[in-house]
């Protein structure tokens, strides 16, 4: 953030503090959440896993499943899974002061990555991909590249699963808000399947009738497609080659 920007902090009706900003062509990057983890500006921070969330890692039943969260933050979620016993978790955040942090609080521990990064440019497959405040962080510009991103990061048969918000906010994002009715056709032309997204009652009292469960999968249409024309081809041989024979033995007449 440049130091000519003003810079005013308010809270939103949703319980959440913002960074409200003259310009609204803000960087979010690297710089930008440095300096709210440095400042102490996470009013997103719950100070503990999202109940919503809690209760879906409690229906995962694979325990060795490759797991990611996107800026992952504090990583509550990250903290709750590894105490049901999940081994194979992987972190990405932006920030280098929060990465720093979350390294140093599980070295040593093998069932845990933490990589300093940009979820846009990361590579990998994985079963289960949790959001968390991730996707309201970014530009609403950018919503049709993180469906694409996680949809090359989900395994043929994998899983996103997370919140989203349901409200507008009367203030420049961060957070940025939106609607079922907006999500769906950007998660729907990026080659994912809506499974589920429906209000949560499982909210945190702050957010509380503002949240947007939601579950989607890797849309098989695609795959489909290659099916159907490989189909198609095998019937024009078929066709092909009983005019063929057809021709063959006319001949022989």
């Amino acid at each position: 953030m440049s130091e000519n920007q003003e810079v005013t902090v308010e809270t939103s009706h949703a319980g959440m503090e913002a960074c409200c900003v003259v310009q609204c062509d803000l960087e979010l990057g690297g710089n930008y959440w440095n300096n709210q983890y440095e400042s102490g500006k996470t009013g997103w921070d719950l100070g503990m896993a999202s109940p919503a969330l809690v209760k879906y890692i409690d229906s995962l039943p694979n325990k060795d499943a490759r797991i990611l969260i996107p800026g992952c933050g504090n990583a509550y979620e990250a903290q709750y899974l590894l105490d049901q016993g999940f081994m194979n978790i992987t972190l990405i955040d932006i920030a280098p002061l929060l990465v720093e942090q979350l390294q140093a609080k599980y070295v040593g521990n093998s069932n845990i990555q933490v990589v300093l990064g940009d979820f846009f440019e990361f590579e990998g497959q994985f079963d289960v991909i949790i959001e968390q405040t991730f996707f309201c962080a970014i530009q609403p510009y950018m919503r049709s590249e993180y469906v694409k991103q996680m949809r090359k990061l989900l395994s043929p048969e994998g899983e996103l699963a997370g919140l989203l918000f349901d409200t507008g906010f009367d203030f420049d994002g961060p957070p940025f808000g939106g609607c079922k009715c907006e999500y769906k056709p950007i998660f729907d032309e990026g080659g994912l399947r809506v499974d589920e997204m429906e209000i949560t009652p499982d909210s945190a009292k702050p957010r509380a009738g503002t949240e947007l469960f939601f579950r989607a999968g890797v849309k098989k249409s695609t795959d489909a497609c290659v099916v159907d024309a490989a189909c198609g081809i095998k019937q024009y041989a078929n066709i092909a080659e009983k005019l063929n024979w057809n021709k063959i033995n006319q001949d022989k007449k």
